[in-house]
């Protein structure tokens, strides 16, 4: 793998043997490199085969390569990561380390933001393809970077990029980096907003001049990193949903607008396109043809994938139908912004939320309740949810996924065209391995309905 030589016959460490750490540690023993693995579960230690490393190993090491969900700061540093730091040891990241390995040809464009940043990599991903660039997709999203294998020649790299995964690169020098907006998240693992915005910024830090940025400009976090990049000189293009910008792009009345030199150009009707429904979606849309014109690409040649683009599991998802029932599979809202975002987009909606509640509570949904018929909570956030709506909309402690959408579809019968939608604004790791797992019971329970009232 380009960029791993210089590890030959070196002692690496690899912290963390979930998908990344694995990649990445296979990556470099085949460089060459003596990799000493490290794991606070034994078990996946002995599965992968890898020689353990000892404490006193790590002042020895060249290098050593965190997963990102192990701690690297808040609370507090993890102990592997806590020597490293004491021995002088580099602490770098698998997407660094693969960044680190790319030609002059290969462009490089980073997606992050607190929500949308898996829609947005696969739609820009998508139009590459279709607009016939050799495209690659990775990092927070799909493959693990080391995965990969070796990008060819002139092979854009799309990668989607945590805020935990930014803490862990120093130089990625992304050519387009996109950044799509900000609201409260992962405060455990940062300590504070401030916290979690400096990882964030790390994108637009790690930038070389000539680099250009794709800002959200619909939050006032963003917008003032926005302002911030434009008062230092930097080509920064402004994406909206909610206003006209002057040079960037924008969706007005669900038409999205190209802006040049204060002159805004219709380009594509998004209404019509089922994968990319809601406000939160257009978003996404406009932050994906801001990105590849600032690649390069002619906004003929962009616009004509948007209608075949599938769209991806667990993100606005119709799973089934039954009579005027439509069901909808949002299992990856894990926060109140991205739940918000997911009512926005339906009318008479027979909402399931819950799951294990992030720091910050639920009362800024309150202002997004205006479709919400009636709320199905679950899980351990259900009272906090309901004390937060303040009796705004009734609401019911279901408890379970199945008895939430059983009493979702009661409610629902009769009454014409309606949506039953699953946004939980909250994480699922209290009654779910991840909201992937959420997001396929949900589905499996849906069809199951619509198979049962099919046959009825």
């Amino acid at each position: 793998m380009p960029g791993l030589g210089r590890y030959r016959g070196r002692k690496v460490g690899v912290l963390g043997l979930a998908r990344s750490g694995l990649a990445a540690a296979r990556a470099l023993a085949a460089a060459g490199a003596v990799v000493l693995a490290y794991d606070d579960d034994g078990a996946k230690l002995e599965a992968s085969g890898l020689t353990g490393g000892r404490p006193d190993d790590v002042a020895e090491l060249a290098l050593l390569v965190p997963s990102p969900g192990v701690p690297l700061t808040h609370p507090a540093p993890h102990p592997v990561i806590a020597a490293a730091q004491a021995a002088g040891v580099p602490v770098v990241g698998d997407v660094q380390l693969f960044v680190d390995g790319l030609g002059p040809a290969n462009r490089l464009i980073g997606v992050t933001g607190t929500n949308g940043k898996s829609t947005t990599s696969a739609l820009i991903h998508h139009l590459l393809q279709h607009a016939g660039v050799r495209a690659v997709l990775g990092g927070n999203i799909g493959r693990a970077v080391f995965d990969l294998g070796v990008l060819p020649h002139e092979t854009a790299l799309v990668l989607e990029l945590s805020s935990y995964q930014l803490d862990l690169c120093q130089d990625l020098r992304p050519d387009v980096a996109v950044w799509l907006n900000m609201a409260p998240d992962h405060l455990d693992r940062h300590g504070d907003m401030d916290g979690y915005l400096r990882a964030k910024r790390r994108l637009f830090d790690q930038q070389r001049p000539e680099g250009i940025a794709v800002v959200g400009t619909d939050d006032p976090l963003s917008r003032a990193v926005h302002a911030g990049l434009v008062a230092a000189g930097r080509d920064a293009r402004a994406v909206a949903v909610t206003h006209p910008v002057e040079k960037g792009a924008f969706v007005r009345d669900g038409v999205l607008h190209e802006a040049a030199a204060g002159e805004a150009v219709p380009v594509l009707d998004l209404r019509p396109l089922p994968t990319l429904r809601g406000a939160h979606n257009h978003q996404n849309a406009a932050a994906a043809y801001a990105a590849l014109r600032a690649l390069g690409l002619k906004g003929e040649s962009i616009v004509r994938g948007f209608a075949t683009f599938p769209g991806l599991p667990h993100r606005m998802e119709e799973v089934a139908r039954i009579g005027g029932v439509r069901l909808v599979n949002d299992s990856k809202a894990t926060n109140p912004d991205a739940a918000m975002r997911s009512l926005g987009a339906f009318e008479n909606v027979f909402w399931i939320a819950g799951g294990r509640a992030k720091p910050g509570g639920f009362c800024d949904l309150r202002p997004h309740l205006g479709a919400v018929r009636r709320a199905f909570l679950i899980g351990e956030a259900a009272p906090l949810i309901a004390r937060d709506l303040g009796g705004l909309v009734p609401c019911v402690a279901a408890g379970t996924l199945e008895a939430a959408l059983d009493a979702a579809l009661d409610a629902a019968s009769g009454l014409g065209e309606v949506t039953v939608l699953l946004a939980p604004a909250c994480a699922s790791f209290d009654q779910f391995r991840s909201f992937e797992h959420r997001g396929d019971a949900f589905r499996a329970l849906a069809r199951a309905a619509a198979g049962r009232a099919q046959g009825a």
